[in-house]
């Protein structure tokens, strides 16, 4: 056959049916009946001919032409016949179509090679290029840069004249955000814990689903020099409740991470797994990988796992139950994450309270107050229509997740949690724990940054309530944790030395709002650890609370960390490295 253009040969033609159910090179097919069979040795690609076409055109449709034979165009289609989309194909292509079944992954895998670049390019730039102004690809927008030089032509002169009432005015006023924002979650997950779970979903309605008429799921696993534990993979997905012909498991692998993708290969995954090579590109991101992932999904849900998660394996079809009965404004449902390895060490055991705490009663009192819920990393089920029409995941945001919660509230849409859990793997190490919440904080950071960028417009969308909440939520928790620090030291000084010498040092009234703080907002901070554990019954985690405050000195140190990446490296991805534990989920 004669080639136009750079072709390659084409694979995946098991699914072909000789016309009277025959068979095909000994191979048992069992795709569509009726199309004419060539021999998939001599098939090719015209990658010219293919270009005539776009990428959305083809994977959305379910076609591609393969090359120009004498006198008509050799096409593949995933399509039975018949199928409406394929009667204008040869008006479209401007010549006779003779058709050949090819199998729907072998399509959409021919499609990404020859269109990789557009691919990459699309998972990095298209939110920018639509809706630029939720962004994060530009750290300060051009108000935000001209109000950021005004208030340092203002502070900072202030500053060299007048250092003493400064420093005790960003004292006081830090001290009064903390107090703010620890009062605010101190309500909300109080109103939380009169919920056992706002979606809950009983076993009786995951019972009562039919499976023969359950939609595709897709599962998207992003992953990123994992090899020492990707193969679990299998195993821990393996468990799920949904049948495996109406299930897509899609692990995303960089295209640099030839060891990673060899041990999910060695690990002989199921037929519905699926390792999809991310095109290399910048910037270097989960969520850059979950948007190449998003364009090849053919699921009505979708939902994110981490290489390391073990959901319980009801959890899609509880989310399934939540999206049918929330209506289609629902666009997403959280499950709660936890900790397997909780009992590891004393850094493991701090993780697993303020999970405990964070989706078993503040998500749950976000929910029930009709405010913008921050989404975890993982365990996230979307309606997958809606995920794409709010623009898929920001690749230069480093939590694209709790940036997608609060960009679906300002669109319109809700958030829910629903009561399943996901068990994870809790930090181990100091210094993985600092980096990984460094990047945590660094995207509040941003997250904060690119919605107040027009504040106006953003209270007129979500509301005031709303609008507070979110600054309280996402813009307070970094600004708590960069001033932890100096109030502790504040306060360590106002313990430990004379009173003569810290009375010349700041107003009494700064002195006695940072020991106010102290007292009062930690005392907080301990009360809601301390409620993490009762939910779940792991009481022998209580007393462990009272060390929240040396906790919150490595957030603060992360978050100092933090606010000099945003300034340096805004947009690079702090790895956390999985796989520490010695614990067995």
């Amino acid at each position: 056959m004669t080639m136009q253009g750079r072709a390659v040969a084409v694979g995946g033609l098991r699914e072909i049916l000789v016309p009277g159910g025959g068979r095909l090179g000994g191979v048992a097919p069992v795709g569509p009946v009726g199309f004419p069979v060539l021999d998939p040795g001599s098939l090719s690609i015209d990658h010219d001919l293919l270009r005539t076409g776009s990428l959305e055109t083809y994977l959305a449709e379910g076609w591609m032409p393969l090359e120009r034979l004498p006198g008509r165009v050799l096409v593949g289609t995933s399509l039975p016949p018949g199928h409406h989309v394929l009667d204008g194909l040869a008006a479209r292509l401007g010549a006779p179509v003779q058709l050949v079944a090819l199998a729907p992954w072998a399509l959409r895998e021919h499609v990404l090679a020859v269109f990789d670049g557009e691919v990459a390019d699309a998972a990095a730039n298209r939110l920018w290029r639509e809706q630029p102004v939720v962004s994060a690809r530009i750290v300060l927008s051009r108000g935000q840069r001209t109000a950021l030089w005004a208030a340092l032509a203002v502070v900072v002169p202030l500053v060299v004249l007048f250092p003493r009432p400064a420093a005790a005015l960003a004292l006081g006023i830090g001290s009064a955000v903390f107090l703010a924002a620890t009062g605010f979650k101190l309500i909300v997950a109080m109103r939380g814990a009169r919920f056992d779970v706002v979606e809950q979903v009983t076993a009786e309605e995951v019972a009562a689903l039919d499976d023969a008429g359950l939609p595709v799921y897709t599962v998207l696993v992003p992953v990123f020099r994992e090899a020492n534990i990707v193969a679990q993979l299998v195993e821990n997905l393996g468990g799920l409740d949904w049948p495996a012909s109406r299930l897509e498991v899609l692990v995303l692998v960089e295209e640099e991470d030839d060891e990673t993708r060899a041990a999910i290969e060695a690990a002989s995954p199921p037929e519905h797994f699926r390792i999809v090579t991310v095109p290399a590109g910048a910037p270097q991101t989960k969520p850059r990988a979950c948007n190449v992932g998003l364009s090849l999904a053919t699921g009505e849900y979708l939902v994110i796992y981490d290489a390391e998660d073990t959901p319980d394996p009801d959890q899609l079809k509880k989310a399934l139950v939540a999206f049918r009965r929330g209506g289609d404004d629902l666009v997403c449902v959280q499950a709660a994450l936890n900790y397997f390895n909780a009992t590891e060490n004393a850094l493991t055991r701090m993780f697993t309270l303020e999970y405990s705490y964070w989706f078993d009663y503040m998500l749950a009192g976000l929910d029930a107050s009709d405010l913008p819920i921050p989404l975890g990393g993982t365990s996230n089920h979307f309606r997958t229509d809606a995920l794409r029409r709010l623009g898929g995941w920001d690749p230069f945001n480093v939590t694209e997740d709790a940036d997608l919660g609060v960009r679906a509230s300002a669109m319109g849409y809700r958030v829910g949690v629903i009561n399943s859990t996901t068990m994870e793997e809790a930090n181990t190490s100091i210094p993985n724990f600092v980096r990984q919440r460094s990047r945590w904080i660094k995207g509040y950071m941003q997250t904060t940054l690119v919605h107040a960028r027009q504040p106006l417009e953003l209270i007129a969308r979500i509301g005031l309530r709303r609008f507070l909440a979110f600054a309280l939520l996402i813009g307070g928790t970094p600004a708590v944790f960069l001033g932890v620090l100096p109030s502790y030291l504040v306060t360590g000084a106002v313990l430990l030395m004379p009173a003569s010498i810290t009375a010349g040092l700041f107003p009494a009234w700064v002195l006695w709002l940072c020991l106010l703080n102290f007292v009062l907002g930690n005392s907080l901070m301990i009360y809601l650890s301390m409620m993490g554990p009762y939910k779940r019954g792991n009481f022998n985690l209580v007393l462990w609370s009272l060390l929240n405050p040396v906790y919150w000195v490595l957030h603060s140190i992360a978050s100092y960390k933090a606010l000099w990446q945003l300034v340096t490296r805004p947009h690079y991805w702090e790895k956390t490295a999985h796989g520490l534990t010695t614990h067995v989920a």
